[in-house]
């Protein structure tokens, strides 16, 4: 199909090859075609509302979009199309279906409160998307195993207690999502260029029609705003860097070093080469697009820092990097989801971990504080047994009480103690980890209804 170019008429000469290869943006804006159509739907049906279109005019428009709309859904986007961006394809199938009338579309409306829109339409969409670990966390509430600061054993706790401490990751990117969305919730079309359309158009009912709660106050920041992408983008990052820690932690949990868990079959890959190699590729992907989100945050947020109001053709950037982090998530979150699911879990090796009475040294240094002696004292003290079980290769209870250590002292050294102490909100305690379990999950069953 012949090219058709939205503008020219000023121009005495074609656009040249080179700025064609460097401008043109369907390669990529094609991913906006479904909000486009959405969005000029509107646009007829707010023109007809303002008596710019007749009735009869508005059906055929509306008719002519659908069918664009059903014809590339089943076909995919013509190998001949040789378009501009997304907005000159449309209109020219449209033109090929209805003729002039095509061109009485863009009536009042610019391709800068088009775009504004359709990515708006997108954005909404993606922050709308986004419990496997709360309910491993119930089912694991009391099986011990050590917790980690600087990845050194530190105190026991449980497997369901680390499952919940992502499941608050994941609640509070759930929360950033929902608050980018409300945010989000602004219809740019009728903004027009920059200073607004001139024509009589109900932008409350114009924004009701396309989902949005309400049309942006003002027609210069709503052609360039792009804070809901960069809101997005903020949001997705954070949740896959989360994601990449929850990644770093069972990576480890599964390694032949540790051996907590073994990765199920289907979610992990062999070696072309060694026959015994069970891979966590699962986990080391989640880990490196948290990488390549944070550059696609900052990119994009080094493309606005200094555009001068309205729109800048740097905007035309900002399109990318969401559509290939939204796929990631849409990629990522089933495959994470299945993996935590599929765990097979050595809970005894775990617990045989937790037992280290290193793990219980806080407690026994606890014991002795409370009998009277200074805090600071009883931590001297532990430390030094420490040691001198470390330099004899053996553990705390097996040298036996002291004249500092009692032997009631020594019953610190047992993890369900240890654990049954921590029932505080919150706590590591089996019964406080099962209780936020179950209201984790009828949270999250409550926000899937």
């Amino acid at each position: 199909m012949t090219r058709r170019q939205l503008w020219g008429g000023r121009f005495s000469e074609p656009p040249a090859q080179a700025l064609r290869a460097f401008n043109d943006s369907f390669g990529f804006d094609r991913a906006l075609l479904a909000e486009d159509i959405r969005g000029s739907i509107a646009w007829a049906e707010a023109l007809g509302a303002a008596d710019v279109l007749s009735s009869q005019d508005v059906k055929k428009l509306v008719t002519g979009l659908q069918e664009i709309g059903s014809e590339v859904a089943k076909t995919g986007v013509p190998s001949d199309a040789d378009d501009e961006d997304v907005h000159s394809f449309i209109e020219a199938r449209l033109a090929a279906k209805l003729g002039p009338l095509a061109g009485k579309l863009h009536t009042g409306r610019s391709r800068n409160d088009q775009v504004a829109t359709d990515f708006r339409l997108y954005v909404k969409d993606a922050l709308a998307e986004g419990a496997a670990a709360a309910r491993r966390a119930e089912a694991e509430a009391a099986t011990p195993m050590p917790g980690y600061t600087h990845l050194k054993r530190a105190e026991p706790v449980t497997f369901g207690h680390w499952c919940l401490a992502y499941v608050e990751m994941l609640r509070r990117d759930a929360g950033r999502f929902d608050d980018a969305a409300s945010r989000a919730d602004e219809c740019p079309l009728g903004s027009g260029a920059l200073s607004g359309t001139p024509l009589p158009i109900d932008r409350e009912a114009l924004a009701r029609s396309l989902g949005f709660l309400r049309p942006t106050a003002n027609s210069l920041d709503a052609v360039s705003d792009r804070d809901a992408a960069a809101e997005f983008l903020f949001a997705a990052t954070l949740l896959l860097v989360h994601l990449s820690r929850l990644g770093e932690d069972l990576i480890a949990f599964t390694s032949d070093e540790f051996g907590f868990a073994a990765l199920p079959d289907a979610l992990a890959t062999g070696s072309s080469r060694m026959p015994q190699k069970k891979n966590p590729d699962v986990l080391e992907l989640a880990r490196g697009h948290a990488g390549r989100a944070i550059g696609e945050l900052t990119g994009l947020l080094a493309l606005l820092k200094g555009l001068p109001l309205a729109y800048d053709k740097d905007l035309q950037l900002d399109k990318e990097p969401v559509f290939r982090v939204r796929g990631v998530l849409a990629a990522a979150l089933p495959a994470l989801i299945g993996l935590v699911e599929g765990l097979h879990l050595d809970r005894e090796r775990m617990a045989l971990a937790a037992s280290d009475d290193r793990l219980l040294a806080t407690e026994l240094t606890d014991a002795l504080a409370k009998r009277g002696m200074p805090f600071r004292e009883a931590h001297e003290i532990i430390g030094r047994r420490i040691a001198e079980a470390e330099a004899r290769g053996s553990t705390l209870a097996a040298l036996g009480p002291t004249k500092e250590i009692t032997s009631q002292d020594l019953q610190a050294l047992d993890v369900g103690r240890a654990l049954g102490k921590r029932d505080i909100t919150g706590g590591a305690a089996p019964r406080q980890v099962a209780r936020a379990a179950k209201a984790a999950v009828r949270r999250l069953t409550r926000g899937a209804a």
